[in-house]
């Protein structure tokens, strides 16, 4: 299954030529996105005749991270554009670092999701159950069995001591993002962080709390924990793992948004996951499910 096409912002067909718009637009600012953690606005990144939306987030916005005492999450944000790229599978939207109206920050091209990333027709009431139709890309369903189609994650309390099982889609989508985030080592995968766009493809966001260089890997998608990778992906691992030796111009350009030590745990997940040839497992040293989990 290759990855869908992109969708093009009006006035730019490519991936570069929406970047170029991102970093050299004039950036106007219409509001501010409420609920995050850290400040996120949304803009509008206009040049010529060529206007994409964007999410706009600058680094005075951030909340410091105890655990991140490194740079900062905008850099974070933009490499993971960067491996997302490298793999070919185009995860993540179109992300640059610039300055700002609010000084410099990470600015992503907006997208419009196609539909919800959750399907629990039931709600989060155990006893109406929850539609596990395919609708989505998360659902909660009673019993232990996650049915066809789906994989599961873990047991969730859904109030006054019941529970219900979470689990995603078995989905090559989702797979692929496993596999990114594996990489990245992201720590906060959640279930609101998976945007569908229209034409198929499936995007994900939110990647400040990435790259660290001891394991931090907290994700919704568990389902294929211990399972073989697919021959694409070892592909994919392949050809990442050059791109990452020293010289060449993705390591080049992630040496100046994370640290070296950080740079060198790159490169030893990937190693890791080639001669492993499976998806990670939770470590058991760090919760493996963000919270809250959407």
């Amino acid at each position: 299954m290759p990855p869908p096409e992109r969708l093009p912002a009006p006035g730019v067909n490519t991936a570069g030529e929406v970047e170029e718009l991102l970093a050299e637009g004039e950036l106007t600012v219409v509001g501010r996105i409420p609920g995050a953690s850290n400040a996120v606005l949304l803009c509008t990144a206009a040049r010529g005749g060529a206007r994409t939306d964007c999410v706009y987030k600058p680094v005075k916005g951030e909340r410091p991270l105890w655990d991140f005492p490194d740079g900062n999450l905008a850099r974070r944000e933009v490499a993971a554009y960067l491996v997302s790229e490298a793999t070919g599978w185009g995860l993540v939207p179109p992300t640059v670092l610039r300055d700002g109206p609010y000084g410099e920050g990470m600015v992503q091209q907006w997208i419009d999701a196609a539909g919800p990333g959750t399907a629990q027709g039931g709600g989060a009431d155990a006893d109406a159950g929850a539609d596990a139709d395919g609708a989505g890309l998360l659902a909660l369903v009673e019993g232990e069995e996650a049915g066809d189609g789906w994989k599961p994650v873990a047991l969730a309390e859904v109030g006054e001591g019941r529970t219900a099982l979470l689990v995603h889609a078995d989905d090559p989508r989702l797979r692929r993002l496993a596999v990114l985030d594996a990489v990245i080592n992201n720590g906060d995968r959640k279930g609101g962080h998976l945007l569908p766009a229209p034409g198929g493809r499936l995007y994900g966001i939110d990647h400040g709390v990435t790259f660290h260089v001891e394991d931090k890997l907290r994700t919704l998608l568990w389902g294929w924990a211990g399972e073989p990778l697919t021959a694409e992906a070892r592909g994919v691992l392949t050809r990442l793992e050059r791109q990452l030796a020293d010289g060449e111009p993705l390591a080049t350009r992630l040496a100046e948004l994370i640290t070296t030590a950080e740079l060198a745990a790159v490169r030893a997940r990937v190693a890791r996951l080639l001669r492993t040839g499976v998806h990670p497992e939770p470590s058991g040293e760090w919760p493996s499910i963000p919270w809250p989990p959407v």
